[in-house]
């Protein structure tokens, strides 16, 4: 069993970055170091006094420490991490477009005043959610013990237990839209059209060659774009065979996950 230095190592980088950033703000939140009020997405500071910072920092803060911030903390663990080490393994530039893309459907979207909430790190984790459902939508989930379920469902199973706690479900249901949006220009469009029209810029590509983030890799073209998993999914998440800049070549890492059951507890 390794130790939790070793795990933390152990962790793919870009995941690993934004649970660390998660885990810090509310950290120093409870410490009094941070006042969220400084940090959320408050449109109106941020266009007239250009408060610009506004609209990276909310998305580190996932709340105060509670139970529903260590389920937080645990998807980002979880669901992100899987999504980095299959799908994107050794596509770690195609994963931060994934998150920079993300991101900004989330603060675009937050701009409607029906959709706005100042935090969108919920939203993220969300969207992260929903893309592995995506990706592995028959993998079985025991859902806090009580049910199990396809891992396809499990975004909603989520959304229906915020409405039974009480919880906000905007940032649930902001989370499932900017993933879908983000599912279906990578991989539906391309799999219908043959087009990809989000494909990873160069300048994300030169950022995580300039700071070594990830395997570095040769950008690689494989034919096909079948990859995913289950009925109605017929590519990769983040434009996968011939769409994506890199591709490891073993055997698709879709399979890595397939078939195993998984407990969410709190």
């Amino acid at each position: 069993m390794s130790s939790p230095g070793e795990y933390y190592n152990s962790l793919p980088p870009i995941t690993k970055a934004y649970g660390t950033l998660c885990l810090f703000t509310t950290v120093a939140n409870q410490l009094g170091l941070v006042a969220p009020v400084f940090i959320a997405l408050i449109p109106e500071l941020v266009i007239k006094q250009f408060q610009i910072w506004r609209l990276i920092t909310n998305f580190f803060f996932l709340g105060g420490f509670s139970i529903n911030f260590g389920i937080r903390l645990l998807m980002i663990a979880r669901y992100g991490v899987q999504l980095e080490k299959g799908p994107f393994e050794r596509r770690t530039a195609d994963f931060l477009w994934m998150m920079i893309f993300g991101s900004l459907t989330l603060v675009v979207l937050s701009l409607i005043p029906f959709f706005w909430t100042p935090f969108l790190g919920v939203s993220l984790v969300f969207m992260l959610l929903y893309l592995w459902s995506r990706e592995f939508p028959n993998a079985n989930i025991s859902l806090y013990g009580l049910v199990t379920l396809k891992a396809f469902y499990l975004p909603w199973a989520m959304l229906a237990l915020d409405v039974i706690f009480g919880s906000p479900i905007m940032p649930d249901l902001l989370g499932i839209i900017a993933g879908h949006l983000y599912y279906f220009l990578t991989v539906l469009h391309p799999l219908a059209t043959g087009k990809n029209y989000l494909k990873t810029p160069r300048w994300v590509n030169k950022i995580v060659a300039r700071w070594r983030i990830g395997a570095p890799v040769a950008s690689v073209r494989q034919a096909g774009g079948v990859g995913a998993s289950g009925a109605g999914a017929g590519g990769s998440v983040g434009g996968g065979g011939a769409y994506s800049s890199a591709r490891a070549p073993p055997e698709s890492s879709n399979t890595a996950f397939r078939g195993r059951s998984y407990r969410l507890t709190d």
